[in-house]
């Protein structure tokens, strides 16, 4: 673990996570079967709404990291509604394994030449995605620390 730490330093997790997340915002719009897009289906911007959830804790762990605060009860709130999403993203890496496993069963239907190479993209991202969160919420541990308020006064800097 402490080689994928060093590999994935908390600056190049930011950076992939962010870049995976607006891929898959991008796709989320995209019909595999159809090889469309479909913008106008209120299904589709459900995504991109706990997208924006995953991008505030990222804005809030490189804050954090960059100015040695400590944790505190809106990080852990919002850490919390992470693990949440993270359970939306192993329902959306599922479906996409289901849609890609239904490959076989209307294979004698016209399938788009792009159903295996866009799906297997998107399947990639999806898993890359929830390493990149596991990595994320390990480095605020290892940098930021615990969620202790038990000494909640003595991290207070009452003059800011």
């Amino acid at each position: 673990m402490n080689n994928t730490l060093k590999l994935f330093n908390w600056k190049r997790c930011i950076a992939f996570s962010v870049f995976t997340l607006l891929l898959l915002v991008v796709f989320n719009f995209y019909g595999l079967y159809t090889n469309k897009f479909y913008f106008f289906k209120f299904d589709n911007y459900i995504f991109p709404v706990l997208v924006g959830v995953h991008l505030i804790y990222l804005y809030v762990l490189r804050f954090k990291i960059k100015e040695q605060e400590f944790t505190d009860p809106q990080m852990r709130n919002l850490e919390y509604a992470l693990y949440g999403i993270f359970l939306v993203y192993i329902f959306k890496l599922m479906d996409t394994i289901y849609i890609l496993l239904s490959y076989g069963k209307y294979q004698d239907h016209i399938m788009p030449d792009t159903f295996l190479p866009i799906g297997l993209t998107i399947l990639g991202l999806q898993i890359f995605l929830l390493f990149l969160t596991l990595i994320a919420i390990k480095h605020r541990v290892k940098s930021i620390g615990s969620y202790a308020f038990d000494n909640i006064n003595e991290n207070i800097d009452s003059w800011s």
